[in-house]
């Protein structure tokens, strides 16, 4: 400890009782021994316990309504944090507030993005204004199906979101009905269906089938059904997930993790929520195969800290699962070592990509890393890690069951397997869709009950990092190859319907300040360049004029070109889509100066 050095400021009795129950309940209680160092749990207390200051922040968080100087102090003395660091990490995250509020009351955090903005969000906010709430204006809460989104953080009790009691109906009813009819769903057959909270209703549901057929392949033979699949990353990127699993199982290492990308923050996204929310003893017994295949014997879950039902959910299902021999020492009776442990986001867009998300994990400042090294062979700790979001695991366990060639007959040749659409905006049945590899974007839309209040003008495809696709796009085949054709992304599965009544200037504005507030400033093209592109659409009101496009398209190139990770490679796309659609006219006069 000589060379950390702590300011004046002292913990009240309730923040060290709050960091000190944090620790017994992780880490065991204390003892102390000779030299000033201090055992818990019979492991010293040194930095490579930093992984849990996310948590312990969390913990300060809740029980005070904010992250005192004298609290944080306290939990980065006991992680032997750098304070400074410490500091660095509780600024990053939108949920956390190192400035005292001056209230004890709920903080209700309204979404301003766009499906949120589309449904009036600002009038939501003055009246609850109006009421005395303290209100906060939040990036996307990930609850698009139900506009206007609301979370509510409180002091001394749990995180909610006002709908949650109400999920398991909404998530039956337009959720599990997608193109072509609940018979055809694998990912959502349980939806509705089963109950979340029980694993001997899982079981009962063909729960952990997959698993034992896993154990009867072995792990090459998982790897093998899995590339035979053809299965692509769910998550954006569409990595094929055979050639991960086989990287990290090949990998030289002592320890190897599987990790669970479960902080889905693009706007307009919600699929893995509401896969958590009614089916999460089927992401836990997927992650155990990918430990199975891969040679982890660990594996964490990263979910949105907005997310405290589904946060629930799968703590219920762990403990179940461990409790019933399904994770843990011996799984089912096998030789087969492996648990799992939930890690909650605290609120930041970036901690999407996966080496700002194994940052975050480990108690830095959710910032990416240069690549290479690849997660591969030096991930979560420094060590092999395979990274997948919920989505992408789910499929495992029917590539297990029926086989990897036959989950390849489903779609197209190039986009194999069924894919989670997240219908929003406006449209009359939101929710997640799930449709074959092929269905056209006009079927989809149909079946979600068509556009509503007016005439279609434009989809939102693949989130605010996707693009903006006109009337003429329903025709365009939803797999990798028909949206790379088209120009588009399907990025993370967004489908996000606009009428011809939007004013699409405040939403790409909206667009522009959403990427500048969640850049992590890192690099210098992505930091100057998302300020510059938000300043010009504020400056023209979202219609830009006078050279104002050209500079947004040179903005756009430069962070294409040198940022460090997929944010600044992005972050103009969906502007620059909806002005060359026309979906935003131009301003005229001086506020059209490019200067």
């Amino acid at each position: 400890m000589a060379d950390l050095y702590f300011g004046p400021d002292k913990p009240t009795v309730e923040e060290q009782q709050t960091i000190d129950r944090f620790l017994d309940a992780t880490m065991g209680p204390a003892v102390v021994v000779e030299d000033e160092r201090m055992v818990r749990g019979g492991q010293t207390r040194r930095n490579e316990r930093r992984h849990l200051l996310l948590p312990a922040l969390h913990a300060l968080q809740n029980q005070a309504g904010w992250i005192s100087p004298g609290g944080l102090n306290y939990a980065a003395e006991q992680l032997q944090v750098p304070p400074a660091e410490a500091y660095g990490v509780a600024t990053f995250y939108e949920m956390f507030r190192v400035d005292d509020p001056g209230h004890t009351d709920d903080v209700v955090h309204v979404c301003v993005d766009a499906a949120c903005q589309i449904a009036d969000a600002d009038a939501v906010i003055a009246a609850l204004d109006a009421d005395g709430k303290h209100v906060h204006r939040s990036p996307c809460l990930g609850q698009c199906e139900r506009p206007v989104a609301q979370f509510v953080q409180g002091r001394a009790k749990p995180d909610r979101v006002d709908a949650d009691d109400r999920i398991d109906s909404v998530a039956a009813v337009p959720q599990a009905g997608g193109a072509g009819g609940a018979s055809n769903l694998r990912l959502l057959r349980r939806a509705g269906v089963t109950d979340p909270t029980s694993l001997e209703s899982y079981i009962s549901f063909g729960g952990y089938k997959a698993l034992a057929e896993a154990f009867r392949r072995g792990p090459e033979g998982v790897v093998d059904e899995v590339t035979k699949s053809g299965l692509m990353g769910r998550g954006g990127a569409a990595f094929p997930t055979g050639v991960k699993w086989k990287a990290v199982a090949e990998a030289a290492g002592d320890r190897k993790y599987v990790v669970v990308n479960a902080d889905e923050s693009e706007p307009g996204t919600f699929k893995d929520r509401v896969l958590i929310e009614n089916d999460p003893f089927a992401v836990v017994e997927a992650a155990t195969i990918a430990g199975y295949a891969t040679g982890a014997t660990k594996g964490w879950i990263y979910i949105r800290g907005e997310y405290p039902l589904a946060t629930r959910r799968l703590q219920t299902a762990i403990a179940a699962a461990r409790a019933g021999g399904y994770l843990g020492d011996g799984i089912a009776r096998s030789s087969f070592s492996f648990d799992l442990e939930v890690r909650r986001g605290a609120g930041a867009y970036i901690c999407g990509e996966e080496t700002a998300l194994f940052n975050s994990l480990e108690g830095y400042r959710g910032e990416p890393r240069q690549k290479p090294p690849f997660p591969t062979t030096n991930g979560l700790f420094d060590s092999p890690t395979a990274i997948n979001n919920p989505e992408t695991l789910v499929n495992v366990l029917g590539i297990m069951i029926d086989g990897g060639e036959a989950y390849a007959r489903l779609g197209t040749e190039n986009s194999s397997g069924t894919k989670l659409f997240c219908l929003s905006g406006h449209v009359a049945r939101p929710g997640v869709y799930e449709i074959e590899f092929g269905t056209t974007l006009g079927r989809l839309i149909d079946e979600a009950g068509g556009a509503t209040g007016g005439e279609l003008a434009a989809v939102m495809l693949g989130g605010a990092a996707g693009s903006f696709v006109g009337p003429d796009a329903l025709d365009m085949a939803l797999s990798f190859e028909g949206a790379r054709a088209a120009g588009a992304s399907l990025g993370s599965g967004v489908v996000m319907v606009f009428n011809d009544t939007v004013d699409f200037g405040p939403v790409i504005t909206r667009l522009a300040e959403f990427f500048r507030n969640e850049s992590c400033g890192q690099c210098v093209p992505c930091r100057i360049g998302t300020v510059r592109q938000h300043e010009v659409l504020l400056r023209s009101g979202g219609r830009p004029a006078n050279g104002q496009t050209e500079l947004l398209a040179e903005i756009d190139q430069a962070m294409k070109d040198a940022s460090i990770c997929g944010l600044g490679h992005t972050a103009a796309t969906a502007v620059l889509s909806a002005i060359s659609l026309g979906l935003v006219g131009p301003a005229g006069g001086p506020e059209g100066d490019s200067t």
